[in-house]
């Protein structure tokens, strides 16, 4: 990475980085035309498969329910996360540098954290409304209403914006006016408090409260849910409703699954042992992968979904 950045100076012994190189996959140079073509594939994919899940859920009455009302903003979520990082991304595979400002990279980094926190807690919200549905089905229409479906939606874009904005901001504070190159294909914060040559201790203390609470309150919280779902389907006695009550969640407990697995991948390991390669593999997982899956997940495997599209597309429902 020999490319000529612009920094602007501060002292005549110190240059502040006003462009990053994000270094992307370039030490695998014979990867980069398989690269392009699987991060273009899915991010097509991606983009269609949640802008059909908003087109469903917003069009079809039989979808107007709190479960798929938070799967259309899990699906809003999902096309902001995939695109905040691989349009970037595939810049840089078919490019032989690949430069971004300091502003462009805290802009992508806030849509990133503010996407993916939003999942997180979307998810906990949605296993959350499972739990009502299945354990306490007479009062699933008063408990979920549509006022509380729509606080707790704004609730969380809003707590998950304000994290985001703490969390940028704070980086926005740090001096960088040492190595330029990111080791990663878009901007985090791990590798971009790698390059900070200022204190990260608040940094450092903000991502752990963060990690802290989206994914360990948020977990928790959502394994309690469904291990109350689970104990009220083991007491029902009607095969069928056992059946029935475990169609109802599947969908969203293998979301739940992929998604909190690549991010725990991504993420709870000792800083110390911060890997360029691993972060950039898992990062691929929640980034890029898990958006792609979740209307795949949800359209193939959840009979309202299917029902949708079939109306709009006959030939899907043969």
């Amino acid at each position: 990475m020999n490319g000529i950045l612009h920094t602007k100076m501060v002292s005549p012994n110190q240059t502040v980085v006003t462009q990053f190189v994000l270094q992307g996959f370039s030490e695998h140079p014979s990867l980069r035309l398989f690269l392009t073509g699987c991060f273009l594939s899915l991010y097509m994919m991606a983009l269609m498969g949640n802008i059909v899940i908003i087109a469903l859920v917003t069009s079809s009455t039989g979808l107007h329910s709190p479960m798929y009302f938070f799967l259309c903003n899990l699906a809003t979520m999902d096309i902001i996360c995939t695109s905040s990082v691989l349009p970037k991304a595939l810049i840089g595979l078919v490019s032989e540098e690949n430069t971004i400002s300091f502003k462009g990279c805290m802009a992508q980094l806030f849509f990133l954290v503010w996407s993916g926190s939003s999942e997180l807690l979307l998810l906990t919200v949605m296993a959350y409304d499972r739990y009502v549905a299945i354990c306490c089905p007479l009062h699933y229409s008063s408990r979920m209403s549509p006022q509380l479906c729509g606080a707790l939606a704004i609730g969380v874009w809003s707590i998950c914006a304000l994290n985001a904005s703490i969390n940028t901001g704070l980086m926005t504070r740090l001096s960088f006016c040492g190595p330029k190159v990111i080791t990663h294909f878009f901007c985090e914060i791990p590798p971009l408090l790698l390059l900070s040559c200022s204190p990260t201790y608040v940094n450092s203390v903000m991502t752990l409260v963060a990690d802290a609470f989206y994914g360990g309150i948020n977990f928790v919280l959502t394994l309690l849910s469904y291990g109350c779902i689970i104990a009220s389907i083991l007491r029902m006695r009607s095969a069928e409703g056992k059946r029935k009550a475990f169609s109802t969640c599947s969908s969203h407990l293998i979301v739940v699954s992929v998604y909190y697995s690549s991010v725990f991948c991504a993420y709870i390991s000792p800083g110390s042992s911060y890997s360029p390669e691993r972060s950039k593999f898992t990062s691929v997982l929640y980034s890029v992968l898990s958006p792609t899956l979740n209307p795949l997940i949800y359209t193939l495997r959840n009979k309202d979904v299917k029902l949708a599209l079939g109306r709009c597309l006959p030939s899907f429902s043969h």
